[in-house]
């Protein structure tokens, strides 16, 4: 408990079986309640999970990352989380940074917590993200950034932080099951005027971390162009 915050972390998870047990590990004592939602995975990932004791809720199809999003935050919210952190079981993000996400919501200084992947091009790159995926995130956020009047180092990330009430507020019955899901969130939340900060955060890239393919990375960068288009006409 913090400051008489209940703090959960969530785990959106889709094969996550060979990284999840040192995700958890690697979470602070502070987190009250871990729940991963398994997206309908081909592996032992909800088996491994319950091991764990870990609260565990299983699609029975697999729904996408925007959809698995969505069942974490309702029964977090259900669960009666004060502070909801998601946390990639990947291990891509460092799970031990859970503890300054969460801090500097419970303390009131931010709505919104987000952990930023680009300190520096050197450390980036030298972090394994693909250079064209550098540089798509540097294009994009720059837009964002023009378009919402924000000055966010990455619109992006896969870590973040929500009071209770900031994910009361979004509609999330209007945002995608798909990866784009993020950045329609980040746009209602930049609308509704919440305090939205970030820290940075060291992130490994390795093969057993999820990452889309090129296809899916040039549908996500078009969407969200779109979707930043569409906010400047007051339509998020």
């Amino acid at each position: 408990m913090y400051a008489n915050k209940k703090i959960i972390v969530v785990l959106p998870a889709y094969n996550a079986a060979r990284t999840l047990e040192k995700t958890v590990a690697a979470l602070p004592n502070l987190v009250d309640e871990i729940i991963l939602v398994d997206d309908a995975s081909n592996d032992d990932t909800a088996e491994i999970a319950e091991k764990l004791g870990l609260f565990v809720y299983r699609h029975q199809k697999n729904a996408g990352y925007g959809a698995n999003q969505k069942s974490c935050y309702r029964i977090a919210l259900e669960r009666g989380a004060d502070i909801v952190v998601m946390v990639h079981p990947d291990y891509q993000y460092d799970p031990s940074l859970v503890s300054y996400f969460s801090s500097f919501i419970a303390d009131d200084y931010f709505d919104v917590m987000l952990g930023s992947r680009i300190r520096s091009r050197r450390e980036t790159l030298a972090g394994g993200m693909p250079r064209y995926k550098y540089y798509a995130n540097r294009f994009l956020t720059f837009i964002e950034n023009l378009a919402t009047g924000q000055n966010l180092s990455e619109w992006h990330t896969g870590m973040r932080a929500y009071s209770a009430q900031v994910l009361r507020s979004l509609n999330l019955e209007k945002t995608s099951d798909d990866f784009v899901f993020d950045t329609q969130v980040l746009l209602q939340i930049v609308a509704r005027k919440w305090r939205v900060g970030e820290i940075p955060v060291p992130v490994r890239y390795f093969p057993e971390a999820s990452s889309i393919n090129w296809r899916r990375s040039l549908q996500y960068g078009l969407s969200t162009l779109w979707l930043t288009f569409k906010y400047l006409w007051r339509k998020p």
